[in-house]
């Protein structure tokens, strides 16, 4: 696995991103932040990746809602999913930034990336090259839990109780989101300890953000 050579964005703004598995705790770790930062007056973007063009597509959803995947090539959805990712960054996140606002992202290109060498693709050199036209995050989480712990909390949900997941996958996306994340000077997170002690995490690093730019 190769370091993401991704773009500094050089504007007022902050982009925070929020990856891991699916029960991983992002949802709760995002509205707590933005809760926060809302209350600050902080002028806020929230948004997500990929983007409902991705989500709402056919090789989207049978990849993400049945275990039959013989219609498709893993590797077209991944390049489907990064190009969405590069429209994204360019066309919302960054006129964002550029208007001064903090952006919060529930996922971002490192679940590509996760996701691509989960299922094998582990020779494909394209997704280091796309990188760079995707906006380095000021701050770049990754939420880390149990495989076991990740499934009990998806399986509470009523509308996913009975969701199709790919569970020897996850235990391998859960391994490379950690090495992602030392490879890319990504903040690991455990979100077995209390909500509050995760986000009193969250928080201090954003405060180094903070002081970083301030000494400008």
């Amino acid at each position: 696995m190769n370091k993401l050579e991704m773009k500094e964005h050089g504007t007022a703004g902050t982009l925070i991103t929020f990856c891991g598995l699916d029960g991983c705790g992002k949802t709760t770790m995002i509205r707590m932040l933005t809760d926060a930062l809302e209350a600050n007056g902080t002028k806020l973007l929230l948004t997500k990746q990929p983007t409902d063009a991705v989500r709402t597509s056919n090789i989207f959803r049978t990849y993400t809602d049945t275990p039959d995947h013989d219609r498709y090539d893993y590797r077209s959805l991944s390049l489907f999913a990064a190009s969405d990712r590069v429209q994204h960054v360019n066309k919302v996140i960054l006129p964002a930034l550029k208007a001064g606002k903090t952006v919060i992202c529930d996922r971002y290109f490192y679940s590509c990336l996760a996701n691509l060498l989960a299922r094998g693709y582990l020779q494909d050199e394209w997704i280091y090259d796309v990188a760079k036209y995707i906006i380095k995050p000021d701050l770049a989480f990754f939420l880390d839990v149990p495989v076991e712990t990740a499934l009990k909390r998806v399986r509470a949900r009523e509308e996913e109780k009975d969701k199709y997941i790919d569970i020897t996958l996850q235990y391998r996306l859960r391994q490379y989101y950690r090495d992602i994340a030392e490879k890319n000077e990504g903040i690991l997170l455990s979100t077995t300890e209390s909500e509050k002690m995760t986000y009193s995490k969250i928080v201090a690093a954003l405060g180094k953000i903070g002081r970083k730019n301030n000494d400008r």
